[in-house]
């Protein structure tokens, strides 16, 4: 019989899931993006967090309330002020190491530090119990990646696309640590318009405005990138991470660059290696180990 408890957590992991494979496919759509209309990665991000604000403020239920404390009122500003700032910081932060370093190593590398970072926190800081199986899961995640980042950049700036890629995993666990603990991070209204309103000064210096004589695949890719790997991935995975420990999210989060290396492979001409598709397998067993239990 299915007890109470499991529906929600394999929900969880199916929001996860999910929310991982959106961001893989969107970093592929960012990565042309950027190749074929001449915007940057602060750029992207910008009109990233600007599709899924006016998407938000358009919907019911995005509409602000006039009940509640001030009090708390205030509290959800700050929520979505910090958690803007810090979808801000990664998005843009991974946007940039895809165009130094290539799709494929600018995303393993951004999700690597993941299940290391997360793990660690969750134990120290929220008292979360890491079992022999999540061990074992993460332990084929790092081995997994440690084959994929050996495979060549596709970049031109490999060194600068890794250190951009560091801090946007770092961010992307500090998101993950922060929501489990009981924080409000969620995907509001409030947190993309910060996000957009931080990253918008240094857009207007790179340049806001595609200069492309296709408006319409232009158009499609940034309303594709602010709806589905945006506004409903992380809708997505915050919900999940109400029901699914720290470490196990951050291993499923993995499917993020199985995603990217795939699309990166079959359609903007990165390599295959042998280590690409021996890392690929050991991931996906990571992931099928945490699904097992």
């Amino acid at each position: 019989m299915t007890s109470y408890t499991t529906v929600p957590f394999r929900h969880g992991l199916l929001s996860i899931s999910a929310a991982a494979v959106a961001w893989g496919v969107g970093g592929a759509v960012a990565a042309l993006l950027m190749r074929t209309s001449g915007l940057g990665p602060v750029a992207v991000s910008c009109w990233r967090f600007g599709v899924a604000a006016l998407c938000l403020a358009l919907l019911p239920s995005g509409a602000p309330r006039a009940s509640g404390p001030a009090a708390a009122s205030g509290g959800k500003r700050g929520a979505a002020g910090l958690t803007g700032l810090g979808l801000a910081v990664s998005q843009c932060a991974y946007f940039g190491s895809v165009q130094c370093a290539g799709l494929g190593l600018g995303t393993l590398i951004t999700i690597g530090a993941g299940p290391v970072l997360t793990s660690l926190g969750a134990h120290r800081l929220l008292g979360e119990r890491l079992t022999g199986r999540a061990a074992a899961a993460v332990a084929l995640a790092l081995g997994g990646l440690a084959l994929l980042v050996a495979s060549p950049a596709a970049g031109p700036r490999p060194a600068l696309g890794i250190a951009l890629a560091v801090v946007a995993g770092a961010g992307q666990s500090g998101l993950t640590l922060w929501a489990r603990g009981g924080g409000s991070a969620r995907a509001s209204t409030g947190a993309f318009t910060t996000g957009l309103l931080c990253l918008l000064p240094f857009a207007a210096l790179q340049g806001v405005l595609p200069s492309t004589g296709q408006p319409a695949l232009t158009g499609g890719a940034l309303l594709f990138l602010g709806t589905v790997p945006t506004l409903l991935a992380y809708r997505w995975y915050f919900s999940g991470l109400t029901a699914v420990p720290g470490t196990t999210a951050s291993v499923l989060v993995l499917l993020e660059p199985a995603t990217a290396a795939v699309i990166g492979v079959l359609f903007l001409g990165e390599p295959v290696t042998a280590g690409l598709l021996a890392g690929s397998v050991l991931l996906l067993a990571a992931i099928a180990a945490l699904a097992r239990a």
